[in-house]
């Protein structure tokens, strides 16, 4: 990957490339549900990274982890819970890219607003924590002290502090993979036992067989990868772009300022309904911008609220009510000017 991107020092610390990070076999939804169906990208992207840092970072975690779970249940298993683990989370990933669901910061926790690649160890890295975790749980009663701190509930601040950092970092952290991976784990370690001493051959073998599917699923995957190496892709259709998703939350905000307008200076309240449940309909390009967008709701429920109880009855006159109250009218002013200026910056970003 590293020669793919010329060779250039700067890559390895940012970020590799998008058509290198598709070439080697990232996860994009429009490729696996697209025309060639490229269904190995749900194993591929579990062995490519970023750049180097990720790959560092996810590798020395391997190092804690692994062979904890290695000497727990066997390499056989450990084999198959990493495969299955880290396919696990790419699925989850794959089923969490929702435009219409990404609305808010904490939707935007697990949905993704835009169709990106995604690669990375991560999630089967918490795939092994889940493991740990619910066998800390199991057999927790038979477990020597030191053990029943690092494993079982002893791992719930590492998971509460890494999904945190995953909130904070919800922008570009693949938090579906992670919790799909750690799901996952639990799951399996649910249902298989650790490597017990006199364990039988046959159970043994069967784990075996399983290894040697698992890595025959990844060695297969990659030979797709080779075989489609220099194939030109085609743009992915129907693909939600920064610039979409931009357009169309700037379109509904200018209509929520026009009924805005109506309502602080006619009270007109008739389009109020219909305007916030575009805006809530929209997906945000930025945390500003959400911030934004829920205080012009916010505004528009507070402005109709006030022109509705401000409005004479039909026997009155004259048929207009009087100007809402100033407070209101100088809370719009002021968002109008920070919205103004997110705009003019954001206008920048997207077309760069």
């Amino acid at each position: 990957m590293w020669e793919s991107s010329g060779l250039t020092n700067q890559v390895l610390w940012h970020e590799f490339s998008r058509d290198v990070l598709l070439a080697y076999g990232a996860k994009l939804n429009a490729y696996i549900a697209g025309p060639s169906h490229e269904w190995w990208r749900f194993v591929t992207p579990m062995f490519i990274h970023v750049n180097l840092i990720h790959l560092l970072v996810n590798m020395y975690s391997l190092w804690i982890l692994g062979p904890y779970v290695e000497k727990l249940y066997g390499s056989a298993k450990f084999v198959v819970f990493w495969v299955l683990t880290g396919i696990a989370g790419v699925v989850a990933s794959y089923l969490t890219v929702r435009p219409t669901l990404a609305t808010n910061g904490l939707s935007r926790f697990l949905f993704k607003a835009m169709d990106e690649p995604s690669a990375g160890a991560s999630g089967a890295l918490f795939g092994l924590v889940g493991v740990l975790f619910v066998f800390g749980i199991k057999f927790r009663h038979e477990l020597p002290e030191g053990f029943k701190r690092a494993f079982g509930t002893g791992l719930v601040p590492v998971i509460m502090i890494n999904l945190f950092i995953g909130f904070l970092g919800r922008g570009f952290i693949d938090n579906a993979a992670h919790l799909g991976g750690l799901l996952s784990g639990a799951a399996l370690a649910v249902v298989v036992q650790y490597r017990r001493p006199g364990e039988s051959q046959g159970s043994a073998l069967i784990w075996r067989v399983l290894q040697v599917a698992a890595l025959g699923v990844v060695a297969l995957s990659f030979v797709k990868v080779v075989q489609r190496f220099n194939v030109p892709q085609p743009q992915p259709p129907h693909q939600l772009t920064r610039s979409d998703i931009f357009n169309a939350y700037a379109h509904a905000m200018n209509q929520a300022q026009e009924t805005a307008n109506a309502v602080l200076y006619e009270n007109d309240t008739s389009n109020v309904d219909p305007a916030v449940h575009l805006l809530q309909s929209v997906v945000a390009p930025d945390s500003k911008a959400d911030e934004l967008r829920r205080r012009l709701v916010e505004l528009l429920v507070k402005a109709k609220t006030e022109a509705t109880a401000a409005t004479p009855s039909p026997q009155q006159v004259p048929r207009r009510g009087p100007p809402l109250e100033k407070k209101v009218v100088a809370e719009f002013e002021e968002w109008r000017k920070e919205y103004d200026a997110w705009l003019k910056t954001a206008v920048q970003s997207v077309n760069q």
